[in-house]
């Protein structure tokens, strides 16, 4: 079974709290991506089996509660732990965090509200903004805001997808191989490039 019929089983069995479960599992575990999620949800919405701005709802607490867990994390953590963890594990640099203090001083109201529409930042900027102790209620009102724009747009692609949703049934196979592929990718151009700048500052300090 791949992402998307996953996905639709999901949906299918519990509705609105099961397309606000993904979007919470999305905000926790990127590569569950909000991009099939959303237009599933309208999909169904579509086609009459749930109502559009129920739907719709539902993908927003569901963002925000993923949100808020990243956000509690961040609180816990503290700055001071943050940048400890920074020194200790290989492929994390402490001056990447020190960065990060300097962009959030600056940008983090506008950051956390475009980057809820950023795939790949959509999730981590919540860290920061509870290292930084952000007020909650700005924190929650930015993230529902910029949620409630991403989200209304794939939603609402799939409503009016609706009863056509078999022309592109044949192709979710395919898509979900390619967001797998982009992940994989990601994730191995981060992890050689932390590897080789580390090796490569070991022999300068040598």
């Amino acid at each position: 079974m791949n992402i998307v019929d996953w996905a639709i089983r999901i949906i299918g069995q519990m509705g609105g709290p099961g397309v606000a479960l993904l979007l919470f599992l999305e905000c926790v575990f990127p590569p569950i991506p909000s991009e099939v999620i959303l237009p599933l949800a309208g999909v169904t919405a579509g086609q009459g089996t749930n109502n559009y701005w129920i739907i719709l709802a539902w993908t927003i607490v569901g963002s925000l509660v993923g949100a808020w867990l990243l956000y509690g994390l961040g609180v816990a953590l503290g700055g001071e732990r943050v940048r400890w963890l920074c020194e200790k594990l290989p492929l994390l640099e402490v001056e990447d965090y020190d960065k990060s203090v300097d962009w959030f001083a600056r940008h983090g109201r506008s950051g956390i509200f475009f980057g809820r529409m950023v795939p790949g930042i959509r999730s981590l900027i919540s860290i920061p903004a509870g290292v930084y102790k952000m007020p909650i209620w700005q924190f929650t009102l930015l993230t529902a805001a910029g949620s409630a724009i991403w989200n209304t747009i794939f939603v609402s692609f799939g409503y009016f997808l609706g009863e056509n949703w078999h022309v592109i049934e044949p192709y979710t196979n395919w898509i979900s191989n390619i967001v797998y592929v982009i992940i994989l990718g990601l994730l191995a151009w981060f992890v050689v490039s932390r590897v080789l700048r580390n090796r490569r500052r070991a022999r300068d300090a040598a």
